[in-house]
């Protein structure tokens, strides 16, 4: 993801070879990112947003009235282009299905619940975002019920872009929505090394438009879920790759680095809070393969003797300030000491998956952790007591957008543990998140399986659903 020869570029070309693990994003056969009607549109929206990217970046932004009259203009000319692609039976369905069972995945991290009540309200007069909704809802019910023949979220998937080709040069959050919502149906399908080919097209118009965390209203919510999304395909490139936007294009433009802490802070916000867990963790997958680049292809990076330990010194404290201090909302409200893993119960969505992400950047850190460094021996310092953290986290809370959101670090904790009575309870999270979710997860248990060194029977691979979250 990175271009090791330009270090300060924030957005880079694509390197296939970290993503060669997987066939296949699921454990049965869908046409779906093969078909060529589907792998046509994607490359053309993301060609239509490296143009936009390129080309119109605005030095400011424009003037509300004019803004506001080419906003009514395009929106008078899709409405007249508009062509109803379902029945509104139909369109009803999947409504309910995004309302109930999608949203909660993109709003995990937003008490306001942007993408629940927000964006669908601004869809009824926006078709391409009205498109987008339904189309990752009709994916996700497509992938759930195993349906593999007919596909209605590919319809509507190239109906969203043909609305959004005129009014991508639009300085408009809800553009920026729909191309985001797609990019996340791309990511819930597509192979591992294609998720990238999207997240490039949304990284460079993020970029262009001087877009990040902090951005006001519509437009943080629809951020964070993109880094979200980019800081799982920094994690599935195994150290190789950091995330496409670099972390320092997710603060305001002119903020260093090193005031990151102060301005997440003064958020005051148990969200904002959560989302420093996923700027930390973007920062330590960018440390790890800065240092992977410096040792194997002799990249100049600051990565070389004292210039790498106090960078790695430096994360580690901001990670473990962020862990003490945690606003009550994102404190686990029960913990038991079951063996192999505990169960660590937590009230907010935010709270489940940043948690999560603490304990899986601090794994990366310590895996990479310089030996002259010498810390004060506590449970922190161990990658197994992270990872076990990480598995009961999983194991305990049942929200769906939190369960999509550990498929990463369940694959990174699950390599740490060496007894098959562990295994089969991490094979038997994975398929719980699939099944229950429709989300590609499988293709990760064959790659714990060549780290482990065996492969899991199919008995070995059931486990007692009592052990998993109650979902309703």
């Amino acid at each position: 993801m990175n271009d090791w020869s330009q270090p300060d570029a924030s957005i880079s070309n694509s390197h296939d070879a970290a993503f060669a693990s997987p066939s296949g994003a699921t454990s049965w056969a869908d046409g779906f990112t093969h078909d060529p009607g589907f792998l046509a549109s994607q490359e053309e929206l993301r060609c239509m947003l490296f143009n936009v990217a390129d080309s119109t970046a605005p030095t400011r932004a424009p003037s509300p009235d004019t803004q506001g009259q080419n906003t009514t203009q395009s929106r008078d000319r899709e409405q007249t282009q508009t062509r109803p692609v379902l029945s509104n039976l139909r369109r009803i369905e999947y409504l309910k299905n995004y309302v109930g069972q999608v949203a909660p995945w993109l709003d995990m991290f937003d008490s306001q619940c942007t993408f629940r009540v927000q964006i669908p309200a601004l869809a009824r007069s926006f078709p391409a975002l009205m498109n987008a909704i339904l189309a990752i809802s009709a994916r996700q019910m497509e992938r759930k019920e195993g349906i593999q023949d007919s596909f209605d979220s590919l319809e509507l998937y190239q109906e969203a872009i043909r609305l959004l080709s005129p009014l991508l040069e639009m300085h408009d959050p809800k553009v920026v929505a729909a191309c985001v919502l797609l990019c996340c149906l791309e990511m819930m399908s597509a192979r591992a090394q294609d998720w990238q080919r999207h997240l490039e097209g949304c990284a460079a118009l993020f970029d262009a438009f001087e877009m990040n965390g902090f951005s006001s209203g519509l437009l943080q919510a629809v951020f964070w879920c993109y880094a979200r999304m980019d800081l799982c395909g920094a994690l599935i490139s195994d150290g190789t790759q950091g995330t496409l936007l670099r972390p320092s294009k997710w603060l305001p433009p002119g903020c260093h680095e090193d005031d990151a802490a102060q301005l997440f802070e003064a958020a005051q916000s148990s969200d904002m809070h959560a989302n420093y867990a996923v700027y930390l963790c973007a920062k330590s997958c960018e440390l790890v393969a800065d240092r992977t680049q410096f040792v194997e292809l002799g990249v100049q990076n600051d990565c070389a003797g004292e210039v790498f330990n106090r960078r790695w010194l430096r994360l580690w404290n901001d990670l473990q300030h962020w862990l003490d201090n945690r606003p009550p909302e994102l404190l686990p409200v029960h913990t038991t000491t079951t063996k192999p893993f505990p169960h660590v119960l937590f009230l907010q969505w935010a709270a489940i998956s940043s948690n999560q992400l603490y304990h899986t950047a601090c794994i990366l850190l310590l895996n990479s952790m310089p030996r002259s460094i010498k810390l004060q021996p506590t449970p922190a310092m161990s990658a197994l007591w992270h990872g076990r953290r990480i598995c009961g986290i999983s194991l305990a809370n049942p929200h769906h957008g939190c369960l999509n959101n550990a498929i990463q670090p369940l694959w990174i904790a699950g390599r740490l543990f060496s007894h098959v009575s562990e295994h089969a309870i991490i094979i038997g999270l994975i398929r719980h998140i699939e099944a229950e979710t429709g989300w590609g997860a499988c293709w990760r248990i064959r790659d714990l399986e060549l780290a482990w060194g065996y492969r899991i029977s199919r008995s070995d691979r059931t486990i007692d659903r009592q052990r998993f979250p109650v979902t309703g």
